[in-house]
């Protein structure tokens, strides 16, 4: 290695963005960069700890004039240093290397390619010996010579992003591969001389910004800079609880916080812990705890904490309480512990024994939740990173289609385009040859088509608990029903996309919508509709699946499917045949009702303590007199959306909608159908349209057209389900529901007076 005489330069390290992880790129101030007499491209020595090379390129547009080197996680493991630190610059010179032997940097990973995909892929990056590098994706870095340029945006090695350690360079020192460089790919982890690890960094955590700021002010400063806790005369933070719903990220946070405070981490996976000896358990955490202080500063992360800790009072099992008293006063006993910090995951909060949950245990808990549409894009970034994409492929859409989606899912979806890829490949594959070649690889390519099939097979695992789907149904499959959806629209498609609107002007969006009207009107639809039209999660419930004979479930039940839609807000509750959940209270049985206390622990949660954030319910009913009066005030249901027949040009749009796939002969006049057919309800005109499908098919299996006479056929066989005396019934009705719900009712009189008859 060749040093350049030039000043040598210090600047403070700060992380780079996700997309430019894994191209060993430095973007640095244009006042160092004149310093130190360079241009973009040249290749800098960063120097912490240890050394690492890197090509200095111009900084982020939001950094100009700040005095600050935005490198990613890689770099920053290679040269010794995390966020904040001071690192110094130098000019060096990079040999251009006749040999570069490259190893997986992880174990359990056996490895075999060809070494000129490695060579396009790291054609041109500057590398040193102990270094740990990534087959990153197609790259582009402008400003660059034109050979380099071009090299840059080869294909990548493989279809996900793999760590390499550099084992060895001919010549030592700071080297760069061209055409003439050997490339040796060994298949096996190799032990480093020196121990640098890399295998995750705050680069490989998409879509938790605030959560890492949050723990590393908690874990990062007391662990490397604990003078400053000793000068304020306080005592550094011993513990932080991390929860939320799996697959979030919990395990990968901490372990990217240990590599990025250069902390030694030891984990204890719960169940593991537990020891059939009397007492072995207890000694067995005692050994960790001990361990991680002669090694500090270290890391004890703990996962699924509530196994180990669970609620005393709630365990008949002595070992168990012994193991618990024995974790708090390792955590806050009389012996003080210097630079160990305690993290802990768990994504059942509430099943933690409540003597962990104070300061001087777990002095912060912090919520690793779903991410938003910023953070899925994120995260598939970098779950794509090492990916060749189709030209056609937009993160984007795709980010604004995973609603609901954590961080394993997207991981799983990628994993499984790629597998899709790969599929299409096979036919061109010839297996007992044992190699692929290299102009195959060259084609391989993830495209949009394989993501939107890898789609339907991933499926949120933070809701498969309740059933949850993402609905298919657009405004433009609903007809005939203008009003009701413009008043959803207006309720819960605005403040589900722009709360910050609501905010500004001081207002609440609606909580709750109550869909009446006859059966077949199209309820269930308006509800789907509007969920996929917010880009909403939709849970779907009815009463059978909250009603349960033991005491105390069907509350139970409630209450989580309330907290499942707040972690995977925005979302849409719909519950079907409402009035069979929540009858009106005081309405007779000489027992306590099941659905009193269930009417009871909806209104808590619609309108209780906890704040339903991004989280609408709307509710279905053909029966609205039977529902509980309190349910229908202001701040429950807020909206009561009367859902009727529709009318000429409704139906008209319904029987268009319903013929979109069939093949129509000319004759067929669907606004002469649409005039036959008064009273008839959505429901009622699919039926029309099935029976004129049937009919044609009745006179003979190979017809190719429905015609008109068909549809004569299918009239005269089918009927409207409303009559006009329900129809002026559901009017009526419509006009006395809002002066029932806030009318003042005694006691045992809680239905009106209609309700009362019909409830007999």
């Amino acid at each position: 290695m060749a040093e350049v005489d030039a000043p040598v330069r210090k600047l403070q390290v700060a992380n780079a963005r996700a997309e430019d992880s894994g191209r060993g790129l430095a973007h640095v101030p244009r006042s160092m960069l004149a310093a130190l007499g360079i241009g973009e491209g040249d290749v800098i020595e960063i120097v912490g700890k240890s050394t690492t090379p890197a090509r200095a390129v111009a900084p982020y547009v939001e950094d100009e004039g700040l005095e600050i080197i935005r490198i990613d996680g890689l770099q920053r493991a290679n040269a010794g240093v995390g966020s904040g630190d001071f690192v110094e610059l130098r000019k060096v010179e990079s040999k251009a290397a006749t040999r570069v032997v490259f190893a997986p940097a992880q174990q359990n990973l056996r490895l075999q390619g060809s070494s000129n995909a490695l060579k396009r892929t790291f054609f041109g990056r500057p590398l040193c010996q102990g270094d740990v590098v990534a087959t990153a994706g197609q790259q582009r870095v402008d400003n660059m010579p034109p050979g380099v340029q071009n090299m840059l945006r080869a294909p990548a090695y493989a279809l996900q992003e793999i760590r390499l350690a550099v084992i060895s360079t001919v010549p030592k020192g700071v080297v760069h591969v061209d055409e003439t460089t050997e490339i040796e790919l060994r298949p096996e982890y190799e032990e480093p001389k020196e121990a640098r690890r890399a295998d995750v960094t705050y680069d490989d955590i998409g879509g938790m910004g605030p959560t890492i700021d949050q723990l590393r002010e908690m874990v990062e400063l007391p662990l490397r800079y604990p003078e400053l806790f000793q000068r304020l005369g306080v005592d550094p933070p011993k513990g932080v609880l991390l929860h939320g719903p799996p697959g979030t990220g919990k395990t990968r946070l901490a372990r990217a916080v240990a590599n990025e405070s250069a902390a030694e981490f030891f984990l204890i996976n719960g169940p593991e812990i537990m020891g059939s000896a009397y007492g072995e358990s207890e000694g067995k955490l005692r050994q960790v705890f001990e361990e991680a202080a002669k090694a500090a500063p270290s890391i004890v992360f703990i996962d699924e904490i509530d196994s180990i800790a669970p609620k005393r009072g709630q365990v008949s099992g002595e070992a168990e309480k012994r193991l618990v008293a024995q974790l708090l006063t390792l955590m806050d006993g009389l012996e003080a512990r210097a630079n160990v910090v305690v993290i802990a995951a768990t994504n059942r909060p509430e099943a933690i024994d409540e003597a962990l949950r104070r300061p001087g245990r777990f002095d912060r808990e912090i919520v690793v939740g779903v991410p938003d549409e910023r953070g899925r894009r994120e995260i598939l970034g970098i779950h794509t990173r090492g990916m060749p994409l189709g030209d056609k492929v937009d993160l984007g859409e795709l980010a604004r289609t995973t609603y609901g989606f954590v961080g394993a899912d997207l991981a799983a979806l990628a994993r499984e385009a790629a597998i899709e890829a790969v599929r299409k490949l096979m036919p061109r594959l010839n297996l007992s040859e044992g190699t692929i070649p290299p102009e195959v690889l060259d084609t391989l390519a993830v495209t949009r088509e394989d993501f939107l099939d890898a789609l339907k097979r991933v499926q949120p695992s933070a809701m498969r608990e309740v059933m949850v789907e993402a609905p298919r149904v657009r405004w433009d499959d609903v007809g005939g029903l203008d009003s009701a959806q413009m008043r959803l629209k207006e309720g819960v498609e605005l403040p589900l996309k722009n709360p910050e609107a609501f905010r500004r002007l001081g207002i609440r969006p609606a909580k709750g919508f109550l869909l009446y009207g006859p059966p077949g009107t199209g309820k269930t639809l308006l509800a789907k509709a509007v969920a996929r039209e917010a880009q909403a999660n939709f849970i779907a419930t009815k009463s059978s699946d909250l009603l349960s004979k033991w005491y105390g479930e069907s509350e139970q039940q409630i209450a989580k499917l309330f907290a499942r839609a707040r972690q995977v807000a925005p979302c849409v509750i719909f519950i079907d045949e409402l009035d069979s959940l929540v009858p009106a209270r005081g309405s007779g049985g000489g027992e306590p009702q099941v659905t009193e206390r269930v009417v009871n622990t909806i209104l808590a949660e619609m309108d209780g303590l906890e704040e339903l954030q991004s989280v609408v319910v709307i509710g279905a009913t053909n029966r609205p007199n039977l529902i509980d009066p309190a349910l229908l005030r202001p701040g429950r249901f807020d909206e009561l959306v009367y859902v009727g027949v529709p009318d000429r040009a409704g139906r008209k749009r319904i029987l268009t909608i319903q013929t979109g796939k069939m093949p129509l002969a000319d004759d067929v006049d669907l606004d002469v159908v649409a005039g036959r057919t008064d009273r008839f309800t959505g429901a009622d005109l699919e039926d029309v349209v099935r029976r004129a499908g049937l009919a044609a098919l009745r006179e003979s299996m190979t017809v190719n057209h429905v015609t008109m006479a068909h549809f004569e056929t299918a009239l005269g066989n089918s009927r409207a389900s409303v009559t006009p005396e329900l129809e002026r019934e559901y009017e009526a009705m419509s006009a006395r529901l809002k002066q029932d719900a806030t009318a003042l009712q005694p006691i045992g009189f809680a239905f009106p007076p209609r309700a009362k008859e019909e409830a007999r």
